[in-house]
């Protein structure tokens, strides 16, 4: 297999210039271009990018330290808030912090990632990499160029009075690779609701690869909405995983709107006994946009529970992936899991690929999975005629009931209608930009 590749070349020569001076992250650099080396920049051979290549993202010219912005008026360039939803909010511009002035509750911790390198850096290292595996291609990659990122430390019990908001915004003139590293640490007991956000605020051409680790103790529970509308230029790589203890309970749902190419791994490892997952999403994709979804749930441990649904609507010559794997290991009995991807094709030029996947090592489990792709039933859309309503309205509001039980699952009701809003005007080709933007970025 070909595995030298001139990206490759380019990172070597980035980490001869700065390398971390911390041996543990001098170290994951080191190891993640020695990964590189051994599987190669992602390409279609690879089993996990099968349907998606990204080949020639990296054969262009892209500025690997991207500038944060120091001084600006948040209010002027970014409007993208969520009417009536009341939260506290991070503000990330091209994978860099920036710090504002409004403290979160008692019993939330939030460290920038480029600032805990400096004041505790044992702290990072006892987290960094300790869910995501280095031998993934943009895990790799992610390890070598990272700056920045955030680490969100909520404490044992605490249940913070209103969400937690992150948004990451993309801005600037020039092509540039962004890559950002997340970590969150949800202590026993505890309960919080953290939504992110992916904009540009530009037409320019971003390759965003964000990396987020999660640890959830016993008993903690964590909902994360990620809401992706960036422009059709953009390039987004989203990599989560999980690790939960004994009755830790994830909820996750992604819904994707807008962007060029658009690729979700959602990794999770159900650790002890009682931990519970359910994974949603939806992506409305049209022209010739691409987004692909990968999910792996690993039932480690008895008595576990995982709920997957994940949907598509693809549009003019839009395609799509989604590969979804539940593996039941050995002595993870009482397992209960359930996988299902549904999509619907408007056209004869849309295409999606889709694999789910079953791998059980335990004889006493609950498991289904199933895939179905088609087009809107006829005899729906007849009968609505039949009932005075024209064939276009007839077709988005079967397109947006197939969408709604996705939307539904979204427990902030602020949040709930503003993306029940977004989807609704997406659906009717009205959505090139969140409303309220100043910035056209469809």
């Amino acid at each position: 297999m070909k595995t030298k590749h001139p990206f490759l070349d380019t990172l070597e020569s980035y980490i001869n210039n700065s390398l971390p001076q911390q041996p543990f992250l001098s170290n994951i650099c080191k190891t993640g271009i020695e990964e590189l080396k051994k599987h190669g920049i992602p390409h279609s051979k690879q089993e996990d990018w099968l349907y998606t290549n990204v080949e020639p993202l990296f054969e262009n010219e892209w500025d690997l330290n991207p500038t944060g912005l120091t001084n600006v008026n948040v209010e002027e360039i970014f409007k993208c808030d969520v009417p009536d939803l009341d939260s506290h909010v991070i503000l990330f511009f091209n994978g860099k912090f920036y710090p504002q002035h409004h403290p979160l509750p008692k019993g939330i911790n939030l460290y920038s990632i480029e600032e805990l390198k400096k004041t505790d850096p044992q702290l990072l290292e006892k987290y960094f990499f300790k869910a995501a595996p280095l031998y993934k291609p943009m895990n790799s990659i992610n390890a070598i160029l990272a700056k920045d990122g955030y680490f969100l430390h909520i404490e044992k019990g605490a249940t913070p009075d209103k969400p937690i908001q992150i948004v990451n915004a993309s801005i600037g003139n020039q092509p540039f690779f962004v890559n950002q590293h997340n970590i969150i640490l949800a202590e026993e007991n505890c309960s919080v609701q953290i939504l992110s956000c992916d904009h540009t605020l530009s037409l320019t051409r971003f390759l965003n690869n964000h990396l987020t680790e999660i640890h959830l103790r016993k008993n903690a529970s964590l909902e994360l909405y990620n809401s992706q509308n960036a422009n059709n230029q953009n390039s987004l790589f989203s990599s989560i995983f999980v690790h939960q203890q004994a009755d830790s309970h994830f909820h996750s749902n992604i819904i994707s709107l807008h962007g060029g190419l658009i690729r979700n791994e959602l990794s999770i490892s159900l650790l002890e006994p009682g931990a519970e997952c359910h994974a949603y999403g939806l992506n409305l994709t049209d022209r010739k946009q691409h987004v692909d979804n990968v999910t792996q749930i690993h039932h480690y441990a008895p008595h576990c529970t995982s709920f997957q649904s994940y949907k598509g609507i693809y549009d003019n010559e839009a395609s799509g992936a989604f590969s979804g794997r539940i593996i039941v290991h050995k002595g993870a009995q009482k397992t209960v899991a359930y996988q299902s991807n549904r999509n619907i094709l408007l056209t004869p030029l849309a295409k999606v690929n889709s694999r789910p996947q079953l791998e059980i090592y335990a004889d006493d489990v609950k498991c289904s999975h199933g895939a179905t792709t088609g087009q809107l039933d006829p005899n729906a859309l007849f009968y609505m005629q039949t009932r005075g309503i024209d064939k276009k309205e007839a077709r988005m509001l079967l397109m947006y009931a197939f969408a709604n039980e996705i939307i539904s699952k979204i427990k902030v009701p602020p949040l709930s209608h503003r993306i029940e809003g977004l989807v609704n005007r997406r659906l009717r080709g009205e959505l090139s930009q969140c409303a309220n933007c100043v910035i056209h970025c469809g």
